[in-house]
């Protein structure tokens, strides 16, 4: 007995022993490890960024929503979730009452050769000089040259304005904190401010300088009115300038100061011609206007339709890309390709993979939030699929992989120029190891841990207005972010689209039903057609019908009609219509859609004109938006095929009837 309790007693001492031997074991490793991460100093440290410089930011690097301006209290907005435009009432306004006031410039007043004078604004004294310069102006152009592989949600870089007598650049890396002077020009209604392919544009001055556009006049919605067989910027300067454009110096880093002779060239190209060539546009629209004045039954108005076009972009909202988990939609989008074929060919233990790669991708993303990096410098998709799949173990083999898979990115693509591995994997790569060999366990333990190790008190990484907000919200539980995804969380970037396209029904969509779908008999009794309520009215006023039926309203003609629809063997004016989609049956909101383009139909016969309810159908917004992008893809087709040019002039009055046999059966069809 006394021998078993010895032996008891030992076997106690010895896993005691033990337990503290581990314990210590386990401190002493995580001792290292932090000293390991103490010792790596960040390459921020010693490589400052431009964009370090500013004291303010409208849109940081954290989860949270973009809080947009609110003029009421001059500052942010308190419930940016409701994402309602500054200026909606000025610029749905201007989409009924277009402001375009461009001067007539002459094709010998204008110098098509751009001098070397120009203006350089890179003080607030020379900021507010500009502001006051453009308020006095009707029309003047701008441009922006971005950047955006050095940080996460990028920013403008450079401002190019043209007024008719000088050219300015503004350096707004340097005078980031004071652009908000510019903003009362931009807003300004009564002066047009001429961009070309001003999407981009527009949601980039709102995030970064709370600059809202309104009154625009964009020359690439000009260029799908008139139907241009290109619509962008360099085939408009070799058309209507005869200048050709380097459109590699577009990805020049535009950080850089001062600018080389061949960059300032560029930049000021953009501006400086925009206002001749919008001049030009805008003549051709009116001229169009003038020649369809003619066709009564068609009252499509060019410039209306470019005004409104291009105004619609102005009522773009600027939203933060928001996953419900951190680098969500890039491990989806990288599984998607693996999924399709177009990674490797064989993926084993396909879980562990797919795992691996979301870790990957939220890691990533982390780290660009927190150095201001594009997840495109840090670590590039095939990176990641090579580390999902080899599982390296050391940090030689670690870096190996990354290197081998970034060579096999293609030498045009710019990735192949970046670092490989980026500096930010070299300053962290402990984590990028205990992330592969799954030594970490929880995520929604690591990430904050991260951030901690990063930017906390003895952290590793310079503190900035952009990664600030995450270490303030570094408690935030990563799996709470899922779960409200989950039980509705709302990306506002999809808000704000959802938005703007419910503003756009409001205000485009068919306000009462196109189809009354009253019936006209003939004396007899015999149906001749379906009508609207005012053709009806128009019989009964002239006492030329009477009323036989209340609902649905019907009437019978009090003469003999002309023809009948069997006699033209067409049923068309027999069938009753629905006031819906034809394409999904949508019936809450339609538009008109033209099945034959305005630009073949103005050169119609008139006795082909006359019956505009032949080529109307109903569609939705999202058929209606579909059915144009393909009916301008299937028009590119036709000039291709028949020679048929997509902008032409219209046709002398000699056109006749015969001369349809001439145009090509896919154009009448």
């Amino acid at each position: 007995m006394a021998d078993k309790k010895e032996k008891m007693k030992m076997l106690l001492t010895i896993a005691s022993v033990a337990a503290i031997s581990i314990f210590f074991t386990a401190h002493l490793f995580s001792r290292r490890r932090k000293q390991r991460r103490s010792e790596i100093r960040c390459y921020l440290h010693s490589e400052p960024k431009s964009q370090l410089n500013f004291k303010r930011v409208l849109a940081d690097n954290s989860y949270s929503p973009f809080n947009h301006f609110n003029r009421q209290s001059d500052s942010v907005k308190e419930k940016p979730s409701t994402l309602t435009h500054p200026y909606e009432a000025e610029i749905t306004a201007l989409m009924e009452d277009p402001q375009l006031q461009f001067s007539k410039i002459a094709m010998d007043d204008f110098d098509m050769k751009m001098g070397d004078s120009y203006v350089w604004v890179e003080s607030e004294l020379q900021l507010s000089q500009l502001a006051r310069v453009l308020s006095e102006q009707t029309v003047f152009a701008v441009d922006t040259e971005q950047h955006s592989l050095r940080s996460f949600l990028g920013f403008t870089a450079l401002i190019q304005i043209s007024t008719e007598m000088e050219d300015y650049l503004v350096d707004v890396i340097a005078l980031h904190d004071s652009m908000g002077i510019l903003r009362p020009v931009f807003a300004d209604p009564n002066i047009c401010k001429v961009f070309h392919g001003a999407d981009g544009d527009i949601v980039w001055l709102q995030r970064d300088f709370h600059i809202y556009v309104v009154n625009l006049f964009d020359t690439a919605k000009a260029c799908e009115v008139l139907s241009k067989p290109q619509k962008s910027l360099a085939y408009l300067l070799e058309t209507y300038c005869g200048v050709a454009k380097n459109k590699l110096l577009q990805r020049e880093d535009w950080r850089q100061r001062p600018l080389s002779d061949e960059m300032v060239q560029y930049a000021r190209t953009d501006a400086h011609y925009l206002l001749y060539i919008a001049n030009c546009l805008f003549a051709e629209l009116k001229k169009q206007d003038c020649e369809y004045s003619s066709c009564t039954d068609d009252k499509f108005n060019f410039v209306l339709e470019a005004s409104r076009r291009s105004n619609m972009i102005c009522l773009q909202l600027y939203a933060k890309e928001i996953d419900g988990f951190p680098g969500e939609s890039a491990a989806f989008s990288i599984l998607s390709r693996q999924l399709n074929g177009q990674g490797a060919a064989a993926i084993s233990g396909e879980t562990k993979f797919q795992d691996l790669v979301r870790r990957l991708c939220a890691w990533r993303d982390l780290m660009a939030r927190v150095h201001d990096e594009s997840t495109r410098y840090i670590l590039s998709d095939y990176a990641i699929v090579a580390l999902s799949e080899k599982v390296p173990t050391t940090q030689v083999d670690i870096y190996g992989t990354i290197i081998q898979a970034d060579l096999n990115i293609d030498s045009s693509n710019l990735s192949s120029s970046l670092p490989s591995p980026s500096p930010v994997v070299c300053s962290h790569w402990i984590d990028v190891h205990e992330l592969i060999q799954d030594k970490l366990g929880n995520l929604d333990k690591f990430f904050p841990m991260v951030i901690q190790n990063c930017l906390g008190p003895n952290g590793s990484c310079p503190l900035s207005v952009f990664n600030y907000a995450l270490l303030m919200n570094s408690s935030l539980k990563l799996e709470t972010r899922l779960n409200t995804k989950q039980n509705g969380f709302k990306n506002p970037k999809h808000v704000a689209k959802k938005a703007s396209r419910q503003l756009f029904i409001q205000k485009f969509s068919c306000k009462s039903p196109v189809y009354h779908n009253c019936r006209i008999y003939a004396n007899d009794g015999r149906l001749l057609c379906y009508c609207d309520r005012r053709k009806l009215e128009w019989y009964l006023s002239r006492d030329l019908a009477k009323l036989v039926d209340d609902d649905p309203p019907a009437i019978m003609l009090l003469f003999e009609p002309k023809g009948r629809p069997e006699d033209e063997d067409n049923d068309f004016y027999i069938q009753s219509k629905k006031n819906i989609c034809v394409g999904c049956g949508e019936g809450n909101h339609y538009l008109r859609y033209r099945v034959i383009p305005s630009c073949y139909r103005i050169h119609f016969p008139e006795h082909l004109k006359s019956h505009r309810s032949h080529d109307i159908v109903l569609l939705c917004v999202d058929c209606h938006e579909v059915a144009h992008a393909a009916a301008e893809k299937y028009k590119k087709q036709i000039a291709g095929e028949f020679g048929i040019p997509l902008y032409v002039r219209k046709l002398p009055r000699l056109f006749c009837v015969m001369d349809l046999k001439c145009l090509p059966a896919a154009v009448m069809n």
